[in-house]
């Protein structure tokens, strides 16, 4: 429409309307592309952080490399966690089980052994195997088929409201633009008006052009887009735009409890021997049991702490053969040779090792275990063979925990001060789990998950949302928590960093991977933190709502000032039979409007203290109300022009006079409103608008100003001087005040009907 417009005027010679048509046109496209490009370099910069890496031996050592390096040849070990990054044929290891469900719709793993080819994209559930890679990028199964992949949106609440307020200003706009091409039509057939056929064309496009929210979308997107790049400042790297309003919306939190609220980070604590064995021996055979190479968590414990230990290891021993631990068998173990001879060695979970070992060795360790249990900690059993390698004693039982994050406990409880319920989410025993929501005081009702789950729709059961913790949880649990949770009509959030919570993540209203997730959590992901812990979320949650207040001031000051002009047009048409604006006005009205409205975004706000709601009601209610009083003040000030500073002025002189005092009122008025949407409270309320957002609108203003004083040379747009301009604005301000005062009266009575709406009673409850 706005290149229609310019056409038109080129196509006429209405050279300074065609001038500010291409400036309205050209500003605009630079401001959007200059914020967004800002935006994304700032957030590409971090997502390179997030590529997929691969463990690959080059240079004659294993190292991590980003998974786009890889080469058909190379040599890659994957594992348990991983998203395969290529198309690889197994040369070494006992199997895989791989979720093939992104490309065959398969829903159980499939199981892989030597000699198969695992294709890239699939995700390895059990399992560490050595292979060579075979294909890579577009030549994988994957990258033929990635073309036939297409994924459906479901509009967020943000979109469906941007959609709400298009189409009301839409059809608000051209209604008015109709009512005045009529009444212009109506005019120049019977009244004998000088505008010509081609004049109010090109009115009514300028007119459009300023009604319709052409730039609606593009702004919102600008503002989430440096939203975001505020968000990375904090190690938050948002992969959807749109998550950012939905995180502001949140109201309830399930976290994955290992390394999301703990450091995932193993710490060895008691150690019981058995049958003549010291600490130091549990330790060493515990290491004998272990890969030094790999990654496994408890094996890194193991030999980092066997570096304390004052006493010297046990030498003279030789590994002969080592089996990795595996979720099948739960034991990893080792044939050793000593100078007494050769020994088995394992290690892995109690009830395994137990099993193995003679009962007379084991002095009621079983009760051991469950004491330990008790206390959150899990227990991990070593024992040694006797010559014959099939008769094991007991060694010692070691306890592992894993310890709470130093912040989490501070941040759990700024969460819930944001009016954010915090559920946690585990797979371990509910013992484990309430022992851990002692230490960290976020509620004791911790349940597992059957109790709830299993009981939904029925009329007993526990009430999920009474709920502060799930146990014994397993993938399709979490999975099923969020979505019932959903049904009751709450915004979830879901954080985690294994393939177990991908599932979840994916199906949350703001799916959130924790520091160091794995590639299938990081793929299902909203937003991503590259910071250890929650507290990014902390800071993400007072962003996003500010963000929501920022998208919420543009949308009521938008309505509100596209009903201003539209309505004082017409009022001023229908009661003094002529245009109050022109073309030329109209441009400059909007483009002089657009450089504040681009600063919103970097405006101060105050992050509310409770999830943010789209209340489109209050927001038109509020806008309508101010563009009212607006449009009351602005026909003030040119009744005061026309009946007295101008008075006795001749007609055509004085009509070009009020012609200007109309624009000051529309433009400096209008820009001073933005002031008014910013918050609930008078305009010099905390927090200050931001520096730059001031610039803007003073430079508007100004500009503005000047405009009025000076003119612009032409013969529809004359100067007023100084001294009716600084009559105009004192008038200007006493209106500004007074619509402040209607501004908070407008929120009083929303909240009246609101009452109404739902009763004194509930909103008390």
């Amino acid at each position: 429409m706005i290149e229609i417009a310019a056409l038109l005027s080129l196509f006429l010679e209405r050279w300074p309307d065609f001038i500010m048509i291409m400036a309205l046109l050209i500003i605009n496209s630079v401001l959007e592309l200059v914020q967004e490009f800002k935006a994304d370099s700032a957030i590409s910069a971090l997502k390179n952080k997030l590529a997929l890496q691969a463990y690959v031996k080059r240079d004659g050592r294993w190292q991590d490399i980003p998974a786009i390096k890889l080469v058909p040849g190379d040599l890659v070990t994957i594992k348990l966690g991983n998203i395969i990054p290529a198309d690889i044929k197994l040369l070494s290891g006992d199997y895989l089980s791989i979720d093939q469900a992104a490309l065959t719709g398969e829903s159980l793993p499939v199981t892989r052994s030597l000699g198969d080819t695992v294709y890239s994209g699939t995700v390895i559930k059990q399992g560490e195997m050595v292979g060579i890679v075979e294909k890579t990028g577009m030549s994988t199964f994957f990258g033929k088929t990635a073309a036939l992949i297409a994924e459906s949106h479901t509009p967020s609440e943000l979109q469906q409201s941007i959609l709400k307020m298009g189409r009301f200003l839409i059809t608000f706009t051209l209604i008015i633009c109709g009512i005045v091409f009529l009444y212009d039509l109506y005019s120049s057939f019977h009244s004998g008006a000088v505008n010509t056929l081609s004049d109010n064309i090109i009115f009514m496009l300028v007119l459009v052009i300023a009604g319709i929210p052409v730039a609606l979308p593009a702004v919102m997107s600008v503002t989430l887009a440096i939203g975001a790049k505020r968000l990375a400042k904090f190690k938050a790297i948002v992969a959807k735009l749109s998550s950012i309003e939905e995180l502001a919306t949140m109201d309830v939190l399930c976290s994955d409890k290992t390394g999301t609220l703990t450091q995932n980070k193993l710490t060895i604590g008691d150690v019981f021997c058995y049958n003549d064995h010291d600490h130091s021996d549990v330790i060493n055979y515990a290491c004998f049991a272990s890969n030094p190479h790999s990654h496994d968590a408890i094996d890194e414990t193991l030999f980092a702490y066997e570096k304390q230990l004052d006493k010297q290891k046990i030498d003279g021993v030789d590994i002969e053969a080592y089996t990795p631990f595996n979720p099948v068998s739960k034991k990893a173990e080792s044939v050793i040779k000593s100078k007494e001879g050769r020994y088995k060695i394992i290690k892995g979970a109690p009830q395994v090792v137990f099993a193995l070992c003679r009962n007379e060795s084991m002095e009621n360790a079983e009760q051991t275990v469950s004491d330990l249990a008790g206390r959150g900690y899990r227990a991990l059993a070593v024992a040694i063979s006797d010559a014959s390698l099939e008769q094991y004693n007991l060694v010692g039982l070691i306890s592992l925990f894993d310890p709470p994050r130093e912040d989490t406990q501070e941040t759990l409880h700024a969460i819930q001060a944001h009016g954010v319920d915090v559920k946690m989410v585990t797979g371990d025993h509910s013992a484990i789990a309430q022992e851990l929501a002692r230490n960290l005081k976020v509620g004791s009702h911790i349940v597992p998950v059957g109790q709830v789950i299993h009981a939904r729709g029925e009329s007993k059961g526990i009430n999920i949302e009474s709920v502060d913790g799930f146990a014994e949880v397993l993938p399709e649990d979490k999975f099923e928590i969020v979505k019932t949770l959903q049904e009751n009509k709450h915004i979830v959030g879901m954080t985690g960093d294994g393939v177990n919570d991908a599932p979840a993540i994916k199906q949350a209203n703001i799916g959130i991977a924790v520091s160091g997730a794995t590639d299938a959590a990081r793929a299902a992901a909203d937003l991503v933190l590259t910071e250890p812990g929650l507290s990014v979320i902390t800071h993400a949650i007072d962003e996003s709502r500010k963000i929501f207040e920022r998208l919420k001031s543009y949308a009521v000051y938008r309505i509100s000032e596209t009903v201003r002009l539209l309505l004082f047009l017409l009022c001023a048409i229908l009661a003094y039979n002529t245009h109050p604006l022109s073309a030329v006005m109209i441009i400059l009205i909007a483009l002089l409007n657009d450089i504040p409205i681009m600063m919103i975004a970097y405006d101060n706000t105050k992050a509310s203290v409770s999830p943010g709601i789209w209340k489109m009601k209050e927001v038109f209610i509020l806008a309508v109300g101010l563009a009212l009083v607006g449009v009351v003040s602005t026909f003030g000030l040119y009744w005061l022009a026309d009946h007295y500073w101008f008075a006795n002025l001749a007609s055509q002189s004085k009509q070009l006079y009020l012609n200007t005092i109309a624009f000051m009122g529309i433009l400096c008025g209008g820009n001073l409103t933005i002031y008014l949407t910013r918050n609930e409270a008078m305009p010099w309320s905390r927090p200050l608008p931001e520096w730059k957002f001031c610039c803007a609108t003073l430079f508007s203003l100004m500009v503005g100003t000047l405009i009025s004083v000076y003119g612009l040379g032409s013969n529809d747009f004359v100067g007023i001087g100084w001294v009716y301009a600084l009559y105009s604005w004192m008038y200007i301000l006493v209106w500004f005040v007074v619509t402040a005062v209607v501004k908070i009266l407008i929120y009083k009575l929303c909240q009246l009907d609101f009452i109404k709406n739902n009763g004194l009673k509930e909103i008390v409850t």
